[in-house]
């Protein structure tokens, strides 16, 4: 898959959001931090601003009112407005090539982000785990990738990174999963995984987690786990320190929900992380930024 090039601009719609809706959510509502103190003040602004175009796509490719094909024309239009095909029509888009001008780095990042979100428009099950990290190359690791290249990092921490951003998305996949069915009919738990254990999607409907379906759950997070377990070579090989901060707070962060995700059932309700998980993975980060890079 490449990223889509629009050759013909396409007109925006005449209000101020254009092809956006935003959905109300934002980067508290988030599993990890998005730009937060621990970044360095004058990368904030960048972080904030490729957040807030995947925010925006995603909201797109999330809704219940729009059809696959209005969900696609609009993610074209936000690329569009992102090369600087189309002037106007989406104004995350626009800040965005702002700061992708001034800091030099790669649109592609974003781009490819645009492929998984159309990807959601009209795909709504997964296969296989293979096809599942396929889907996370697009949804999850350019994130990664995005921030390592906006402070200067080489490429040795991507396969870390890589790792990492899938295991956050794959956690927030289980999180979401009742949600996710009952609002879009989309269901990322692996169709191989459910026929092995005796599942069927069906059962992500119920009020609570069958017997069958906790081996699903299971399976996925031990796949979780490994990946888990490649994730500290990012803060490991991170030469800037706040940035070696930050993800060694999240590579915490994302294995305390992990686990919380096997103890807890996320169709009775939404797992998520406590205060005195992200205390605690505070100050496992801390060891990360001691450590230094190696």
């Amino acid at each position: 898959m490449i990223a889509n090039d629009n050759a013909k601009p396409q007109t925006p719609p005449k209000d101020a959001a254009g092809v956006e809706a935003w959905s109300g959510k934002d980067k508290g509502d988030e599993n990890f931090p998005v730009g937060s103190l621990l970044i360095a003040k004058e990368l904030r602004p960048h972080i904030h601003a490729y957040y807030n175009f995947a925010r925006n796509a995603d909201d797109i490719s999330d809704s219940s009112t729009l059809t696959a094909e209005e969900k696609i024309a609009r993610l074209d239009a936000m690329e569009a407005v992102l090369t600087g095909a189309q002037t106007e029509g989406s104004p995350s888009a626009t800040i965005l090539r702002a700061s992708l001008a001034a800091t030099g780095v790669d649109p592609i990042h974003a781009r490819e982000l645009l492929i998984a979100f159309r990807q959601d428009a009209t795909k709504t099950r997964y296969a296989s785990w293979d096809e599942l990290l396929d889907y996370c190359r697009f949804s999850a690791m350019p994130v990664g990738r995005h921030v390592l290249d906006l402070h200067g990092e080489s490429r040795d921490p991507w396969p870390a990174s890589d790792a990492l951003c899938a295991a956050l998305q794959v956690v927030n996949h289980l999180q979401d999963c009742a949600r996710d069915l009952a609002t879009l009919d989309r269901c990322y738990l692996p169709l191989d995984r459910l026929a092995a254990h005796g599942a069927t999607i069906d059962d992500v409907r119920a009020p609570a987690t069958s017997k069958a379906l906790r081996a699903v759950f299971d399976a996925v997070l031990d796949a979780v786990d490994g990946l888990n377990a490649l994730a500290p070579g990012l803060p490991r090989q991170t030469r800037s320190r706040r940035l070696r901060l930050e993800t060694g707070v999240i590579v915490a962060l994302c294995r305390r929900l992990a686990a919380r995700l096997r103890r807890q059932d996320p169709l009775a309700s939404r797992v998520k992380l406590t205060r005195l998980d992200i205390a605690a993975s505070l100050i496992e980060g801390t060891t990360w930024l001691l450590a230094g890079p190696r």
